[in-house]
């Protein structure tokens, strides 16, 4: 019997880590990031508007936005409550709208208009710790510096035994620790596709999970 089928889901972290990953990326080989954009400011504001929303329903507001909004600038030349009602659908609209505003303000300040490509320039940007980073970061400039813990990967790293951290970045740094760093980015969408797809927050599909045997939240 081949060593990866004798581990257990009570089994260290440390053992259980690299087949778990194994198995998750065989289950989803196209993963990858369900916004849409084309340039790194479109990836940077659909990734802030995401956040309490759901891909879909930004996706179906940048549509439409990125067609208005094409620079920096223009976030800045229309009235605050204009910017509101664009993005209303996606929720928390107010402080989404202080957020992009204030990070495409120094944007222009700053950096001339043109999204910064490092972790240390991107964290600055109001609205934007290392999750929108680390996607900005993968998705636009092909960089990967970690992994971005968004609500479906801190759920999955709980459940998995991947870290008993609850803040995000601390979360980050034990999936960092357990997985190969070329396997950082994908890494990240298949998490966020199983979370997706069967390890839900109210009822994960435990029966249907590749991992089941070794994840110690099963609920087989």
């Amino acid at each position: 019997m081949p060593a990866n089928e004798q581990l257990r889901r009570d089994d260290p972290i440390e053992e259980r880590a690299p087949e778990i990953v194994r198995r998750l990326s065989e289950a989803y080989p196209d993963a990858k990031v369900a916004l849409h954009f084309t340039n790194p400011l479109e990836c940077l504001v659909a990734t802030v508007l995401s956040a309490q929303s759901t891909d879909e329903t930004v996706n179906r507001v940048t549509e439409t936005l990125f067609q208005k909004y094409r620079t920096a600038e223009d976030y800045l030349r229309v009235p605050e409550d204009e910017l509101k009602a664009d993005i209303h659908a996606t929720g928390f609209f107010n402080q989404k709208a202080i957020s992009i505003r204030e990070a495409c303000r120094r944007i222009v300040e700053v950096y001339g208009g043109e999204v910064p490509g490092t972790m240390e320039d991107l964290i600055t940007l109001r609205g934007v710790a290392r999750k929108t980073a680390n996607i900005v970061l993968g998705n636009s400039f092909g960089i990967v510096e970690g992994i971005a813990v968004d609500t479906h990967v801190n759920r999955l790293a709980h459940r998995l035994g991947f870290s008993e951290q609850k803040n995000a970045d601390r979360i980050e740094q034990d999936l960092m620790r357990l997985v190969p760093k070329d396997q950082w980015f994908d890494f990240t969408y298949v998490l966020i596709d199983h979370g997706r797809a069967l390890c839900t927050a109210k009822k994960p599909n435990c029966p249907e999970c590749p991992v089941e045997p070794l994840c110690p939240a099963s609920q087989a």
